[in-house]
């Protein structure tokens, strides 16, 4: 059975990932969000949220014993050590649902296809060598400074040591097999995402016919 070409979407903090992945969505592609996964698992009374919950302590939960996330989120950011020890429990559990949901989507999809995993951390995490293309969502940091501060409600210092403690964008663009900056209007974002789609069922119809 061929299998489906497997495609990374990442980027820093209100780079417009999101908005990229509904687009992709839109011209065909099956959409992993890992956001998403990690909400499931914080939410309620699951393992993962307990082994946080021992880690960091109950104030970190709400009363129906889920995860905090604000709070969580307050504290990894100003705690280079917490957010490391808060990756190392929840990414092992992120990383076996996304290869599961691929698995569930080639098994449903033979005839082959795309998917798009919408990840913050694909880079960080290692993950971004399981897949066959990377790409990396940009914009200008000003842009993104405001993007925060308008949809987190976040002061401008908060923002920036939010910014400041991502891997740099560069870094990110330097694995990158494509980019997309969405500091212009939507419909230039839109064009972009347009051209890397036409180039990966390119490479996806490669892939199957050689499957």
């Amino acid at each position: 059975m061929p299998r489906m070409l497997h495609v990374g979407l990442t980027g820093n903090i209100a780079s417009g990932k999101s908005q990229a992945a509904l687009v992709f969505a839109e011209l065909g592609a099956h959409i992993i969000d890992a956001d998403r996964i990690v909400h499931g698992l914080l939410s309620g009374d699951t393992a993962t949220a307990k082994s946080i919950a021992e880690r960091f302590g109950g104030a970190v939960l709400n009363p129906d014993g889920s995860i905090n996330r604000k709070q969580l989120a307050a504290i990894v950011f100003s705690e280079p050590e917490k957010r490391l020890l808060l990756n190392s429990l929840v990414h092992p559990e992120v990383r076996r649902e996304v290869f599961r949901r691929i698995a569930e989507l080639e098994e449903k999809s033979p005839g082959g296809g795309i998917i798009i995993v919408d990840a913050a951390l694909t880079i960080e995490s290692g993950s971004y060598r399981f897949y066959d293309r990377l790409i990396v969502v940009t914009c200008d940091p000003a842009l993104q400074l405001a993007r925060i501060v308008s949809r987190d409600g976040l002061s401008i210092e908060d923002a920036k040591a939010r910014m400041a403690a991502q891997m740099p964008v560069e870094e990110k663009v330097k694995v990158a097999d494509y980019t997309i900056d969405t500091s212009g209007t939507f419909m230039e974002t839109r064009a972009q995402i347009e051209v890397i789609y036409q180039d990966l069922a390119r490479v996806e119809r490669k892939l199957t016919a050689h499957g």
